[in-house]
């Protein structure tokens, strides 16, 4: 495990690009397409309702009830597969997480818009460790208003986790944005603490 900081002001970011295995990445890739109840769940924009760009999935603990964006989650319960990655992400950050928000980008066009995970059931520091599968993909940062600071852009290939944790949801906004370069099949799992 080799994680580094990233040099952002008001932000605690830690990056291992090499946390799994490519083979193993690539394996659990498959596994999840394949076992995860995938939703396409549709959101209010613009005044219209409108499907995600994305297909997601929530597991966890029996009491982590989330909501965002006026969705509303109740937790499938943990996999084998899910519980085992949850409790090495654990063991390698030294947090706690009691649910996982899965994304599935089938291709380019899927993407997640501008936001932070600052949800009042996260807490007021939260530590979402984000774990990525499959291609990579351009993660950007962005700071919140207040905050005078550069844009930034963060390549996450398959097997790479980020740790965003402390003061980071507060200052920064995060997107994943379409991209019209050829793109394959991406998961990304973030492991949150409901509270």
């Amino acid at each position: 495990m080799a994680f580094s900081t990233l040099p952002l002001p008001q932000a605690d970011l830690l990056f291992d690009p090499a946390f799994l295995p490519l083979t193993e990445a690539d394996a659990l890739l498959a596994q999840l397409i394949r076992e995860v109840a995938w939703e396409q769940r549709s959101i209010r924009m613009f005044g219209k309702e409108l499907p995600q760009p994305r297909l997601t999935a929530w597991y966890g603990d029996p009491d982590a009830h989330y909501s965002y964006s006026g969705l509303a989650w109740e937790p499938q319960p943990w996999t084998p597969v899910l519980l085992q990655l949850r409790q090495r992400i654990e063991a390698a950050t030294g947090a706690a997480f009691n649910s996982v928000l899965l994304n599935y980008y089938r291709n380019g066009r899927d993407s997640m818009g501008w936001h932070a995970d600052d949800e009042p059931e996260l807490g007021p520091v939260p530590a979402i460790a984000s774990l990525s599968l499959g291609a990579t993909r351009r993660f950007r940062l962005r700071p919140r208003a207040g905050l005078a600071a550069a844009p930034y852009g963060l390549d996450l290939p398959t097997g790479s986790l980020l740790l965003m944790r402390g003061p980071t949801q507060q200052h920064w906004q995060h997107a994943l944005p379409k991209t019209a370069r050829p793109m394959g099949p991406r998961l990304n799992l973030t492991f949150r603490q409901v509270v």
